[in-house]
């Protein structure tokens, strides 16, 4: 019986083979924690992090629950990628539903600016 890390993982690669970010495109890579969210800009073809955000950062209200704190890091992802120069990304669900914090993170970045 395959643990639920290692399906998410699976259904993860095979997005990855689809998506791909470039520094005019980032690919905008979300984690989810029990706890936290995490989010990035990634360009994949020089291998780097453009920009990154988290519900652990200083300047995330983390009052609420963990949907509306998802928004908040979706909005914050947004402005550091306006801040570098980004206004299109690609979005990398990590293997997650769209659903829930995911979505919520993704509806907030997308308020802040960022074009899916």
């Amino acid at each position: 019986m395959k643990s639920t890390i290692s399906k998410r993982k699976k259904i993860h690669y095979g997005i990855r083979r689809k998506v791909k970010g470039t520094a005019g495109r980032p690919r905008l890579s979300v984690f989810r924690s029990n706890k936290e969210i995490y989010a990035q800009l990634v360009d994949d073809v020089s291998g780097l992090t453009l920009a990154a955000a988290s519900s652990r950062d200083a300047g995330c209200n983390t009052t609420g629950n963990k949907v509306e704190v998802a928004k908040e890091v979706g909005k914050i992802i947004a402005q550091k990628g306006a801040d570098a120069g980004i206004s299109a990304v690609v979005f990398d669900r990590g293997g997650y539903l769209y659903h829930g914090r995911v979505k919520s993170l993704a509806e907030g970045a997308r308020e802040g600016g960022l074009q899916f």
